[in-house]
This record gives structure tokens, C-alpha cells and sequence, in this order.
């Protein structure tokens, strides 16, 4: 599994319309993703305080678009990054993502 974290109200219209775009597919050119283990790093240092949040568990063998892993810009590892749309059957399981104890936990 691959992981990206969206809003709840992102992901609800994605699975009207049958297909997710985050807002970095426009700006960016991808859609950013992590490996398990990557999860709780990014959502501590970008979603802080956020009660909207859901996680979504990404099955790469489903996803059209070309995965590719990269160097983040700040250097702080290697990430898979989407490159298109992502049909929502390619997302295995949707979970409510939110702080315990003021940390995001580890997806398992």
C-alpha cells in the first residue's frame, strides 16, 4: 500500500465523480503519496491541528497513472508521487485520520 492524506470533503466529491485530483496534480504536475512508514512524519509537519483529514490506503497495482518514487524537495526522503488522476478504485480502504495524544499515528 501507498498512502495520501486528504480532506473528507476532497475525497466525498472524488467518490462522486469517480476520480480523485489533489490540488498538487494542477500545481505540481503529481500527487503526493508515502510508504507506510512515512505517513505519521508528514502528517505531524503539514496537518497539525486538522480534525478533517482521511487516509486514503492506495493499492499501486490498481493505479493507472505512472508512479514514480522521488527526492523530496527538502530532502527528507524518497516518496511515491501519482502522475494523473486517481480512479477511486484504486483506493483500497478510506480511514478517518486524526491526532492521538497530539501526534498522527503510523497507518497499520
Amino acid at each position: 500500500m501507498i498512502f495520501h492524506i486528504a480532506t473528507r470533503d476532497a475525497w466525498d466529491e472524488a467518490a462522486r465523480a469517480g476520480v480523485y485530483r489533489a490540488d498538487t496534480l494542477a500545481t505540481e504536475g503529481f500527487i503526493h503519496c508515502s510508504e507506510a512508514n512515512q505517513v505519521a512524519e508528514v502528517a505531524n509537519v503539514r496537518f497539525r491541528g486538522r480534525q478533517d483529514l482521511v487516509l486514503l490506503w492506495i493499492d499501486p497495482a490498481r493505479v493507472r497513472a505512472e508512479i514514480k518514487y522521488e527526492e523530496a524537495s527538502d530532502g527528507s526522503g524518497t516518496f511515491p508521487h501519482i502522475y494523473g488522476p486517481l480512479d477511486i478504485d484504486a483506493v483500497a480502504r478510506v480511514t478517518e485520520y486524526r491526532e492521538h495524544n497530539g501526534t498522527f499515528p503510523t497507518p497499520n
